[in-house]
């Protein structure tokens, strides 16, 4: 355990005992995951009073230094130091299968040339070469309500605001309705790119742990019971990475708990365009208490980066002006191109084209990975695969990528302390053809069974 001598006592104690902190972890004193001292016991070895030790570590958590579990402790970030797997993945190598991001596959989309010949027959282009309102034009909200009811949301157009997509959406959320040091309860495992949100607004999240219909209700209402939680984020179908869904009988006790702790419920719909007859929504039943995203870029034409939110009128006009706030409006005329792709029924057809091959491809896992523990919702992008006793995730990650083939570790989606479970995602959308993916899966599926090692590993 960490022991605090040297502090630099020319400054306010509690940020010199946070500086010291990052020094430490700088010089590798302190590791990722490394459990700290309690408040007590650093004051006391310290020589200064609990209330500075505590103000130390809340400013070592608004820098992205610790994170905080109740009832477990205090522990350098897991993630520090440590660079996003999901960023800088080196996709253009010739020889590398991408088969850990969840890529839109756009070379099946047709020519988006057609689309714009399409559009520009109807549309006068001038009314979108100047400012639109923040919130979106009034046809593209109408048309981004349209595409929440076919999703099972029954949105209404005054609750629609055009963003640049869901992450663009979900900062704006973060940053405008809730306040530094709030705390959302989110899945155990959970969306990278969230985390990387709430942490750059400042916010905590706390981990509720979760079985194969998503988030446990008893976790949670333990968790609400003993934190001060203000929100709730969290996938009701096809939940990035477990693929876990949400039965009847679980949603209503999500949205049960939601209701009697007046929580903000944001529920990220990403994946659903691709469900077939999946349980409603978990904003469906509590609208007023909800922030519904539902993105398009998986299903088509990610490049234009146009995503749809519904609020209650209540954090409508905060909201618009997080849009404001940070790029003053999505493009008008990308969202043009969307909703017109949608309206034209042109959606239908990509998003039909895309479960075809996801089949496909689902088709080839189902051979190769038969007899292994995963988990696979039907027509998703990707899959959650257990590996065997003894197997470390990371290390199979990394060993797999030495092999030509990227996929992503547990690791990278767990929130706080708790286990991270020896997993790892698999997207079966990464690779750009049916063989490409195929090899990815023969290279995994001999990687696990030892019958192949990368070179320089012990054997």
């Amino acid at each position: 355990m960490w022991d605090l001598r040297i502090i630099d006592t020319d400054q306010s104690l509690y940020i010199a005992i946070a500086d010291a902190m990052q020094r430490d972890i700088n010089l590798g004193k302190l590791l990722p995951g490394e459990r700290l001292p309690t408040h007590r016991q650093l004051a006391k070895t310290v020589g200064v009073n609990v209330t500075t030790v505590t103000r130390a570590y809340k400013e070592a958590e608004r820098r992205g230094l610790i994170v905080s579990t109740v009832g477990s402790g205090t522990f350098v970030s897991p993630d520090l130091g440590r660079s996003s797997t999901f960023f800088g993945s080196p996709t253009t190598a010739s020889t590398y299968v991408e088969m850990g991001m969840v890529l839109p596959m756009h070379y099946l989309e047709p020519d988006i040339r057609d689309l714009l010949q399409m559009t520009s027959r109807k549309t006068d282009w001038t009314s979108f070469m100047a400012y639109t309102p923040p919130e979106g034009c009034p046809a593209h909200r109408a048309t981004g309500a349209k595409w929440m009811r076919e999703l099972g949301y029954p949105a209404h157009p005054e609750q629609v605001i055009v963003t640049a997509g869901v992450q663009h959406a979900l900062m704006c959320v973060l940053s405008s309705i809730f306040s530094p040091g709030d705390a959302i309860a989110v899945d155990q495992l959970t969306y990278p790119a969230f985390k990387s949100a709430a942490a750059r607004c400042g916010l905590r999240l706390e981990p509720v742990s979760m079985d194969a219909e998503g988030m446990c209700p008893i976790a949670l209402t333990s968790l609400v019971n003993r934190v001060p939680i203000k929100g709730i984020y969290t996938v009701s179908v096809m939940q990035n990475p477990t693929t876990a869904q949400m039965t009847t009988a679980r949603r209503a006790a999500i949205i049960d708990i939601i209701r009697r702790h007046d929580l903000v419920l944001l529920e990220d719909d990403i994946y659903r365009f691709m469900a077939i007859d999946p349980v409603a929504p978990l904003s469906a039943d509590i609208p007023e208490q909800s922030i519904y995203f539902a993105g398009v870029s998986k299903a088509f034409y990610a490049g234009l980066r146009i995503a749809f939110l519904a609020s209650p009128q209540k954090y409508y006009a905060r909201i618009a002006q997080g849009i404001v706030d940070t790029m003053w409006m999505a493009p008008a005329l990308n969202a043009e191109l969307v909703c017109n792709c949608i309206e034209s029924g042109l959606s239908e057809k990509i998003i039909e084209i895309k479960r075809a091959e996801i089949r496909k491809r689902a088709g080839l896992l189902a051979k190769y990975f038969s007899g292994m523990d995963y988990s696979y919702a039907s027509d998703s992008m990707f899959v959650w695969l257990r590996l065997p006793k003894g197997r470390n995730a990371r290390e199979f990650e990394k060993e797999s990528a030495e092999l030509g083939v990227h996929l992503v570790a547990a690791e990278e989606f767990a929130v706080g302390h708790a286990a991270r479970p020896d997993a790892v995602r698999i997207s079966l959308t990464g690779a750009e053809d049916y063989y490409t993916f195929e090899h990815g899966l023969d290279v995994v599926k001999r990687l696990l069974n030892q019958e192949i090692h990368p070179v320089g590993s012990i054997l």
